[in-house]
């Protein structure tokens, strides 16, 4: 599996916000976001076996597990295998996804946090796949602008989620006006800025 880090830090978004996690950050992403802040992921990575990843994980000593990338799930077949791996040995797994790819088969093992990409992104994610989004899962809208916020208003409207959707403010856009949008609009959202960002930590 091609892997470009991994590390303990304080899981900074999603319904795990606040507690220590360990980062398994996989390489390669089949999107190119405008705002994207993990770009040194896009390709590369070293490859490691799954033990070699199950020692690190090991190593760092937390029971809470983020799969994330790049996508992960480019490589959907071993991530698949891993988060098994991880949940039989009593991990707390969660993968964030772009939505472009089908987490079915990720689903037994850990939580997943669909990322539904906004205009602003200038790419898409496949709907469809909200259909699949059970209770423990999330949808995150990361935006930047009204714009944004309309269009997460529309697909809302159009898709049952019956996980949590968080709704998170692009970092440098203007948190105060989004979040008087959430109000405004009364919103059925977990309005969250990025933890890790303002404490400073990856």
């Amino acid at each position: 599996m091609k892997v470009i880090e991994i590390f303990k830090s304080l899981q900074g978004e999603g319904r795990e916000q606040g507690k220590i996690c360990t980062f398994i950050r996989l390489a390669g992403c089949n999107l190119r976001c405008a705002w994207c802040d993990t770009s040194y992921a896009w390709e590369g990575g070293t490859e490691l076996r799954d033990r070699e990843i199950l020692a690190a994980v090991e190593r760092e000593g937390s029971r809470l597990i983020c799969i994330t990338g790049g996508e992960p799930l480019l490589q959907a077949e071993e991530v698949a295998r891993l988060a098994q791996t991880l949940h039989v040995r009593g991990y707390s797994v969660g993968i964030e996804t772009n939505g472009t790819i089908d987490f079915r088969s990720i689903q037994p093992y850990a939580a997943v946090c669909m990322d539904v990409k906004c205009p602003s992104s200038g790419e898409t994610s496949n709907l469809e796949l909200l259909s699949c989004i059970t209770e423990k899962d999330d949808v995150k809208f990361v935006v930047k602008d009204n714009r944004d916020l309309a269009y997460m208003e529309e697909v809302l409207a159009r898709h049952t989620v019956p996980g949590e959707t968080i709704v998170t403010p692009v970092q440098g856009s203007n948190v105060q006006q989004i979040a008087g949008y959430v109000l405004d609009h009364d919103l059925p959202v977990r309005f969250q800025v990025q933890l890790h960002k303002i404490i400073g930590v990856r």
